[in-house]
Formats: C-alpha cells, sequence, structure tokens
C-alpha cells in the first residue's frame, strides 16, 4: 500500500528542503520504495536531491501535443501507451529514491485528453512505490488534478511571520475545498530563530484550525549547501533541521 505525503507552501519557505530532509528520512528507513513528484514548475526539487534532470512531464505533453498535429507519433502504438513509455523514460532513477518532476504548466492548445491521460499513468506509477512525496506549488495544482484522490499527510509550510501563517491559512483553507481524502494536515513553521516563536505569532497560530506539527529551527548548514549547491540530502543527520524534520517524520508518518 501506498502511502502519499504532500508539501505545500508559499514560495520561499524552504518547501523543498523539508521535502529533500523528509526524503532523506524515508530512505534511512530501508527496504522502501520511493517516488520524489516535484509538481512545482521551478522544478528544483532534483537539485536537492543530487539527481539529474533530463524531461519532465510538462515536456511529454508538449511533445505529444507536437506529435499528434504533426503525425509523428509511431503507428501501431496507442496514445496511452506512448505515454506512459515516456513517463518512465522520465522517470530519474535513484540509487535509494525516484524523481518525477511535473515541469511547466500547460500552454495554448488543448490538453485535456492528454492531462487526464497522464494523470491517469502518474497515479499508477505512483502506486508501485511504498512512498510518495510530492513537492507541490503553493496552490496546489497538481493535488487538484491527481485522479487518486488519497493524500495520507499533508504538511502546509510557511516560515515564522505573520504574513506566512496568513498565507498557510489560504492553503489550508483551499486544501478543504478540493475533492481529495487528505487523512491528516499539520502545519510545519520553518526557520525559527531561538527555538520558539515569539508571542504574538504563537497566538496567531493557535486561530489556525491546524495541529502545529513541530518547529524548524534556522540551520547554518541548511545556508552553507545551499549557497554551496551541494545536495540537501548530504546534510549530516545530526544537524538541528534534520533533527526537528526527523521527529516530526517519526510522529507523524508510519
Amino acid at each position: 500500500m501506498t502511502t502519499t505525503i504532500a508539501l505545500a507552501g508559499k514560495g520561499g519557505t524552504g518547501k523543498t528542503t523539508l521535502a529533500a530532509l523528509l526524503l532523506r528520512y524515508l530512505v534511512h528507513r530501508n527496504g522502501h520504495k520511493i517516488l520524489a513528484i516535484d509538481a512545482d514548475p521551478s522544478t528544483n526539487l532534483n537539485l536537492a536531491l543530487g539527481l539529474p534532470l533530463t524531461k519532465t512531464v510538462g515536456d511529454i505533453r508538449e511533445d505529444l501535443l507536437n506529435e499528434s498535429q504533426s503525425g509523428a507519433i509511431a503507428t501501431g502504438m496507442a496514445r496511452q501507451d506512448y505515454l506512459e513509455y515516456q513517463l518512465r523514460m522520465a522517470i530519474e532513477e535513484g540509487d535509494e529514491l525516484d524523481l518525477l518532476a511535473m515541469g511547466r504548466p500547460e500552454g495554448p492548445g488543448c490538453y485535456c485528453p492528454v492531462n487526464h491521460m497522464l494523470r491517469h499513468i502518474v497515479d499508477t506509477l505512483g502506486g508501485h512505490y511504498d512512498y510518495v512525496v510530492i513537492d507541490n506549488e503553493a496552490g496546489m495544482e497538481h493535488l487538484s488534478r491527481r485522479t487518486t484522490k488519497d493524500v495520507d499527510l499533508l504538511l502546509v509550510v510557511t516560515d515564522p511571520t505573520v504574513r506566512g501563517i496568513r498565507a498557510a491559512e489560504g492553503i489550508l483553507a483551499l486544501s478543504r475545498e478540493l475533492d481529495i481524502n487528505i487523512k491528516k494536515t499539520a502545519l510545519v513553521i520553518n526557520r525559527v530563530v531561538g527555538g520558539e516563536l515569539p508571542a504574538p505569532l504563537s497566538a496567531v497560530v493557535k486561530t489556525l484550525d491546524v495541529e502545529l506539527a513541530g518547529l524548524i529551527p534556522a540551520d547554518p548548514n541548511v545556508n552553507e549547501f545551499d549557497a554551496w549547491g551541494r545536495p540537501l540530502v548530504e546534510l549530516d543527520p545530526s544537524c538541528p533541521a534534520s533533527q526537528a524534520l526527523f521527529k516530526i517524520a517519526e510522529t507523524y508518518i508510519h
């Protein structure tokens, strides 16, 4: 059975960093097949994971539309079979986990039939893994378009600011409007200085109808890795950010 974990948050909250650390936690549990899905059009989760990125789902969608219009698709091959083959080729296989990037959104043209097939194939592929971790854009567009309407854990990530908390509140409201069965939702506050929230910010958090999973401390180790472009999965597991994220994962992921 597949456990699906999604992360959402406005840009700049460190959501991709936490996705990478969460994936590292799952890798070190051993014996599990893991698929990371980068659903943010900026497609930089591969850098945090130290994996190459040669093709995205967006590229495949555009290629199929162009090839359909030009008649370049091989005769005798059903469109869905062709898409599935292309998607399998787009999965970057790492030593410990695989990565699929959704890439750019649709351009001009009719994508409805293609998107329907793509969603079905992506969800089918995800079913072959023990864990699927989705790094979403703030609007959670990928989640809203999935054919599989089950998310076991949604982690909404924010920075320690009132504006960030209010943005997280909007994402929480959106998640409740979507036609998705989200079994558990929790808030994660990233880059906290000094180990605890200021009293005014803590008071705002308490007004939200969501469980606070934990605080991730501001960690100079993460800043150093980002500055040098080193994969975040190479962070020392004992660093403060890793330890805090691992503690959250131990509580919420079984």
